[in-house]
């Protein structure tokens, strides 16, 4: 019967005080962090998993809003302003067009606008408003989408042509910034997905 007193379970000395927390009996740290990293990895992993296919459904949705509201504001702000709409004097759109007549990129542009500076003005104004809301609502969000592009176009060529370096103009930052939307449109929380599930549905 001796042999079963020099038993491993008898003597502490079996894998129960050995197996997990290394020979010295304590926690083997090292591979315990490592494997929570990994479980903490796992679980962001799986996290992103969940959300990318929502983030990606609303990846242009930010954009989207900052361009609508900012066209909405600044369409609203030259209606308001009566020295931008006038034809003469400080701040106004003639003047504008008159002091950026022999540096911008299509002169003939200018030259338009110049016939009637009022006129131009108001068409601006209306026209940013216009895709503003458009762009907001999501209705007819790629014609939207290119007049907000074709503004910004006209703009960079006459305004802000001369700005030098060319990222300091912010008119060929917001052409870039209409191209997505051109492209994609409007594909949720959007009066032209609204319309088009009506239009399956019949």
């Amino acid at each position: 019967m001796t042999g079963q007193a020099n038993r491993p379970d008898d003597t502490g000395d079996g894998p129960e005080a050995t197996g997990a927390t290394g020979t010295t009996g304590r926690p083997a740290e090292g591979g315990s962090l490592l494997d929570r990293g990994r479980a903490v990895l796992a679980r962001w992993k799986t996290v992103l998993d969940r959300w990318k296919p929502i983030a990606s459904r609303y990846a242009l949705l930010p954009l989207r809003l900052f361009l609508g509201i900012t066209f909405v504001y600044a369409g609203l702000d030259k209606l308001t302003d009566s020295a931008f709409l006038a034809d003469t004097g400080s701040g106004s759109i003639g003047e504008t067009m008159r002091g950026v007549r022999d540096s911008s990129a299509v002169p003939a542009l200018v030259d338009l606008a110049l016939r009637n500076p009022a006129g131009f003005g108001y068409a601006i104004s209306l026209g940013e408003l216009v895709v503003g809301i458009g762009t907001l609502l999501g209705l007819f969000a790629r014609l939207a989408a290119l007049g907000g592009a074709l503004i910004s176009l006209s703009l960079w060529l006459t305004v802000s042509w001369q700005v030098q370096p060319y990222y300091l103009g912010n008119d060929l930052a917001y052409l870039m910034a209409w191209l997505p939307l051109l492209l994609a449109g409007a594909s949720v929380l959007s009066l032209d997905r609204l319309l088009a599930e009506r239009r399956r549905i019949r």
